[in-house]
């Protein structure tokens, strides 16, 4: 896990170009003790191959996978540049986080970064932020900007007869996590469940909740109460509003009629329903080839092909958390954190969908730009 000190965050810092602002990073990786000197012109060199810039005005620099023996520890330094720097391309960055990895740890520090910055309004709370401790509330997602939600948070089949049973578990996928306590369990099956039709129940409570998080059980065999089925129960622990784009999500399914979809999902496209605008079209399957994974060289061309099309395609990795992303954003691939062997699934929805999964299978065959 990422660890950040207010050593680690320099604020108040300008810079004409990227080019001065990546040196001022590397003399603060260097001074740190965690890079050699000459990491410099590795993280020069990688940034004229791609632009390091993900998006919500955040640059992510690093040196070339050749660099890689001029590091010494693993780190990371943090600079905020409140008038922002001109990285190209009409892209303004806010805060550019200069990377400092040894063998593949930066995958991990990527898809930690990634998630939390990828965030609704992250962007804004970048920028106006004046201290190194809100900078790292952010980046440690102290500040939650999203409900938790993946396939742990999910029990499908579950031998429960009544709403009680259900919601019992539910709470109990949360508390386990750690995303509340005790109270929050007995607060949820006292207050009993609501009806939100098509068979979907929800379970609420707000009582010792330490992070806001949703769960989603469905019980073995489908029965009734009060009249009414019962065949899945969704739990909402929250302490603060980052559950309600969910919310947003499960409204679209019901009013869509769609609740079926849901009941009968797997655990990785349950959560995929729940997080994000999902598309239906083709599908394909794709094996990450790279041996570094998809760090942000081979993630921006993937990301590249897709943006060629005009197909909404979206990529779920396999060997992940679930959640699928938007293949047209570098931040978001990234954040699925995908390291050689993972399984890629891709589905496009359009009229050149089956020409960007064509496309987008034969860039990850030819190796993304690292050759195969």
């Amino acid at each position: 896990m990422l660890s950040l000190s207010q050593s680690d965050i320099q604020l108040k810092q300008a810079a004409p170009d990227k080019q001065e602002a990546i040196k001022a990073l590397a003399d603060s990786l260097a001074n740190q003790g965690l890079v050699e000197a000459g990491y410099v012109n590795g993280m020069l060199a990688r940034e004229a191959q791609n632009s390091t810039f993900l998006g919500n005005g955040i640059a992510i620099p690093h040196g070339t996978t050749d660099t890689r023996g001029l590091v010494k520890q693993t780190g990371v330094k943090v600079h905020h540049f409140p008038h922002g720097v001109d990285w190209g391309n009409g892209q303004t960055v806010y805060l550019a986080i200069g990377i400092a990895a040894k063998s593949d740890e930066h995958l991990g520090i990527l898809k930690q970064l990634t998630k939390v910055l990828s965030a609704d309004g992250v962007e804004e709370k970048l920028k106006q932020s004046d201290s190194a401790e809100g900078i790292i509330a952010i980046l440690n997602g102290d500040e939650q900007l999203e409900a938790e939600f993946d396939t742990g948070l999910v029990q499908l089949d579950f031998p429960a007869t009544d709403l009680i049973q259900l919601t019992a578990v539910a709470a109990g996928l949360i508390k386990n996590r750690k995303f509340a306590d005790n109270g929050c369990v007995a607060d949820a099956i006292a207050s009993g469940t609501t009806y939100l039709g098509q068979g979907l129940w929800l379970a609420r409570s707000n009582k010792e909740v330490v992070k806001t998080a949703i769960s989603f059980v469905t019980p073995s065999q489908s029965f009734e109460e009060d009249g009414q089925p019962v065949k899945g129960l969704l739990m909402v622990a929250a302490c603060n509003a980052a559950h309600l784009k969910n919310l947003e999500y499960l409204s679209q399914v019901l009013y869509k009629n769609q609740s079926a979809k849901l009941f009968a999902a797997t655990e990785e496209k349950v959560v995929s329903l729940l997080t994000e605008e999902t598309i239906e079209g083709s599908t394909e399957v794709f094996k990450i080839l790279n041996s570094h994974g998809l760090h942000a060289r081979p993630g921006a061309m993937l990301v590249s092909v897709a943006k060629k099309f005009n197909s909404n395609i979206q990529v779920l990795n396999l060997c992940g958390d679930g959640k699928s992303a938007n293949a047209k954003s570098l931040m978001k691939v990234i954040a699925l954190g995908v390291k050689h062997g993972h399984r890629l699934q891709f589905t496009a929805q359009g009229d050149d969908a089956e020409l960007a999964l064509e496309s987008i299978g034969q860039a990850i065959a030819d190796g993304l730009g690292e050759g195969k």
